[in-house]
């Protein structure tokens, strides 16, 4: 299994275009700095790659990413569809950039499908111009595809709807399937990824999963619980918007250097320090063995 990290920022990415805080000045400053949004590509098969959520930097995305160019035949996609881990505008609102093509594969939870259909209107706006293929995400390990070693299932981890959704009717099973962590694994090798942008809680089901598995990517969206109250820019803590938090007694850091596999972080906030290079934070995870997640990086399982 190969594993493209597509982007590595929370909402608004890196720079974000209204912020002029330390993180988007700096990014505007040093092009290096600058993160999409949080995605990744994930290889089902030879030529035929999912991306997992589709942000507003799509496009761009695919761009940068020579295994996702079309060709050798004018219209010929190695892209096959989408994995959500949840019905964010961050995470959703790229699936309109696909609608050139004859069909779109969503794979989705209950409750996220029914968001996006019943909040956002999303088949009534896109099926004039493309099919959508709904496929099932639980936790049930499924193959991702016919010919494909790669498994997904998902590990519920937050009944945090998106905004546009707060007054929805939920589908009866809906319980914390919201915001799920996508567990991938290559029944090949035996080895696995478990992927979370979001993460408001670490329940018992994903701390085992985080155990069992090679690979951890999860939420990095804020540094400290007040950030986003230190910052300016917020009005209510890291937890309180659904985020836990890297430091601190409650954070997730150490919960990750516990674990025996190559741990990283993603999405994140333009106000979290990381995004500097030369933030004193890095050392902090280096001496954990944490890792802060690049866009462009690979990762062979």
């Amino acid at each position: 299994m190969r594993v493209r990290v597509l982007g590595t920022a929370a909402g608004g990415g890196v720079p974000q275009w209204n912020c002029a805080c330390p993180g988007c000045s700096g990014a505007r400053a040093h092009p290096g700095w600058r993160r999409h949004h949080a995605s990744l590509a994930v290889q089902a098969a030879e030529g035929r790659w999912y991306l997992v959520n589709a942000t507003p930097d799509l496009g761009e995305q695919v761009e940068d990413c020579p295994e996702l160019h079309p060709g050798p035949e004018p219209r010929r996609t190695p892209l096959a569809g989408v994995i959500l881990t949840d019905a964010e505008l961050d995470h959703t609102l790229g699936i309109a950039r696909l609608r050139e093509a004859d069909a779109i594969g969503i794979v989705a939870t209950a409750p996220v499908r029914h968001a996006l259909l019943t909040g956002l209107h999303l088949g009534e706006v896109l099926t004039p111009y493309a099919r959508l293929d709904w496929r099932p995400l639980d936790s049930e390990d499924r193959p991702l595809a016919e010919d494909s070693p790669l498994t997904v299932g998902a590990v519920p981890v937050s009944a945090k709807r998106p905004r546009y959704a707060a007054g929805l009717d939920a589908p009866d099973d809906a319980d914390d399937a919201w915001v799920v962590a996508l567990r991938l694994t290559d029944r090949t090798t035996g080895r696995s990824l478990l992927y979370a942008p979001a993460l408001a809680a670490w329940p018992d089901a994903f701390q085992r999963a985080a155990e069992s598995a090679d690979h951890v990517i999860v939420d990095g969206t804020f540094w400290s619980d007040d950030e986003p109250l230190t910052s300016g820019f917020g009005s209510r803590t890291a937890t309180a918007m659904g985020h836990l938090p890297i430091d601190g007694p409650d954070g997730t850091a150490r919960r990750l250097a516990a674990l025996d596999a190559r741990t990283l972080y993603t999405h994140l906030n333009n106000t979290n320090p990381l995004n500097d290079p030369a933030a004193p934070q890095h050392t902090v995870l280096r001496e954990l063995g944490v890792e802060v997640a690049a866009d462009g990086m690979v990762i062979d399982l």
